[in-house]
């Protein structure tokens, strides 16, 4: 099966390094990429289980991988480690999370043309044993979880709304910057509201 966490050799070689570290410290590897250059990077996207990483999770994620990336030294070169949050449009690197997300709008990319093209953009239907299904505007279709090359939500407003009320709910934050969130969402909204003729 395809693996959108991990998708160059070196990126697979970090992830097979750093996953036992980030599992050890409760939270799930999402994605990791090298970039080269003239200051490369290693940049590590975490969260925990049920979603809700913090700055200072990602803190400590990165000083417990920096530690095991110094012992292992899968890059020779000096490189600057970048450990982040999905963010609210996350990418969408393994199976479960297309079930998770379902009924919300993605992207998605895939390696070779199907039916005469390689973007699909829809609401999310799940999965259906290895396929991914996306209703487009054609009807829902299923596409191969390895055929994919990229895969991410679309921000809107019904996402952010959900994603910061799931974190309201947890506790994460608190009613009042919910209420001032969602009094903005609402007032865009309105404003994209065609307008009334008597």
């Amino acid at each position: 099966m395809s693996d959108l966490i991990a998708k160059a050799s070196i990126d697979r070689r970090l992830a097979e390094v750093i996953t036992p570290v980030i599992e050890g410290l409760g939270f799930e590897l999402v994605r990791v990429r090298y970039q080269g250059g003239k200051t490369p990077s290693i940049q590590v996207m975490a969260d925990k289980p049920d979603g809700g990483i913090e700055v200072d999770d990602c803190a400590t994620i990165s000083t417990a991988i920096s530690a095991h990336l110094d012992v292992e030294d899968p890059i020779e070169e000096a490189y600057n480690l970048e450990v982040s949050s999905p963010g609210i449009d996350r990418p969408l690197t393994r199976l479960k999370d297309f079930d998770a997300w379902q009924g919300y709008t993605a992207k998605i990319e895939t390696e070779n043309m199907i039916d005469g093209r390689r973007r699909f953009k829809g609401e999310l239907a799940g999965t259906e044993g290895s396929e991914v299904l996306i209703e487009i505007e054609e009807g829902t279709i299923g596409l191969q979880f390895d055929w994919l090359s990229d895969a991410k939500l679309v921000l809107t407003d019904d996402l952010i709304r959900d994603v910061l009320r799931a974190r309201k709910d947890k506790g994460e934050i608190d009613e009042t910057q919910f209420d001032e969130v969602e009094t903005i969402i609402d007032s865009e909204d309105d404003a994209r509201l065609p307008e009334q003729k008597d």
